[in-house]
């Protein structure tokens, strides 16, 4: 064990994953946009060298000016975990890391040229070193994956197309591009939450400091299990009418509700892909331009599909049963009028036909 101004945090080597690529710990949603836009040549080039039609220079003489960079001199604790962060998830440039007055315990990662990663003062205060540890691999997952780009990108899209919202239907295409951005950051911050696992290595400081987002500092009042015991039954409470008020509350929302957020994180370290990655299994950077748009989009929705079949949530079992039933009907009918079942009640077999079976 070993003592800092944070008090006692556990002295231990953490495993690190050399190459990485950032589709190792991508939610399925998020991956299958980021291996798309990867793919159009020059897409963030032509928008990087647009940058100064973008608020970002003056985001950074901002953060310069009026916050404190976090460095040897200052900081020094939140600079190792910084540096710790970029060798555990092998990132060969570390971004740098701010520190802003803010009541509001909060993180970015945004920058279009190069990525700048800003915590708050009142985010600093919450956490202890390993749920910090865990804030801050998420951000360098922003990092590493490319939001902070693709993010600023879109953003900026979206601002444009806001310009021409008067144009007639033009407000309704908006709003579609608006909620189908909002679904990639929720998918996005899913993926982060992965790597801040995989950088602190440590699943109950992750839960913690998902809790104390929620409920803030009094840590001893609050339980992992019962915070967890939340998501389930918010996923399962509930009638149809609760089902379409939970659409409402997260439709304007960037990031997922902590419960969920925690419940996912849990979900994911128990899996094989996450056993695969801390064994040394998983996929490297330098593969990235072999990746296959077709079937990330395919893991992508079968992931909805899963997800549906296997939620709780009384309008996902409805759509589910629906889908299902649907499915049941089909069958039904091709049967009635094909003869595939019931001993081939329409098969022929009177020489007619060479004594082939119809399907």
């Amino acid at each position: 064990m070993t003592e800092n101004g944070h008090g006692t945090v556990p002295s231990r080597a953490r495993r690190r994953f050399p190459g990485i690529s950032s589709r190792a710990y991508e939610h399925p949603a998020d991956r299958s946009a980021l291996v798309a836009l990867r793919k159009l040549s020059g897409f963030d080039t032509v928008f990087k060298a647009l940058s100064g039609l973008l608020p970002e220079r003056s985001l950074r003489l901002l953060y310069l000016s009026d916050s404190v960079r976090v460095s040897d001199a200052q900081f020094a604790h939140l600079h190792d975990m910084l540096r710790d962060a970029c060798y555990v998830l092998d990132l060969e440039k570390v971004p740098p890391m701010y520190v802003t007055q803010d009541p509001k315990p909060n993180a970015m990662c945004i920058g279009l040229d190069e990525p700048i990663i800003v915590v708050t003062t009142s985010l600093v205060e919450l956490l202890d070193e390993e749920e910090m540890r865990a804030v801050v691999g998420h951000e360098v997952g922003h990092a590493l994956s490319g939001h902070s780009v693709y993010r600023t990108v879109l953003l900026f899209l979206t601002n444009l197309a806001l310009k021409v919202a008067w144009i007639p239907l033009g407000n309704v295409a908006v709003m579609a591009v608006v909620t189908a951005l909002r679904e990639w950051f929720r998918k996005s911050e899913l993926s982060a939450d992965r790597a801040g696992l995989l950088v602190g290595q440590d699943l109950r400081a992750s839960m913690r400091g998902l809790m104390k987002l929620a409920g803030g500092h009094h840590l001893h009042e609050m339980n992992v299990d019962a915070f967890l015991a939340q998501a389930e039954e918010y996923e399962s409470g509930g009638d149809l009418r609760d089902s379409v008020l939970k659409i409402l509350n997260v439709l304007p929302r960037s990031h997922p509700f902590t419960t969920v957020r925690a419940a996912e994180l849990k979900k994911w370290s128990e899996s094989r892909d996450y056993q695969r990655i801390m064994d040394g299994h998983y996929p490297r950077r330098s593969e990235d331009g072999d990746a296959s748009v077709a079937d990330s989009f395919r893991e992508s929705a079968n992931h909805y599909a899963d997800t549906v079949r296997g939620s709780k949530d009384p309008l996902m079992k409805l759509v589910g049963d629906i889908a299902g039933g649907a499915g049941d009907l089909g069958g039904k009918l091709f049967e009635k009028f094909t003869g595939a079942a019931g001993g081939r009640s329409g098969t022929r077999d009177d020489g007619e036909d060479g004594g082939r079976d119809t399907v």
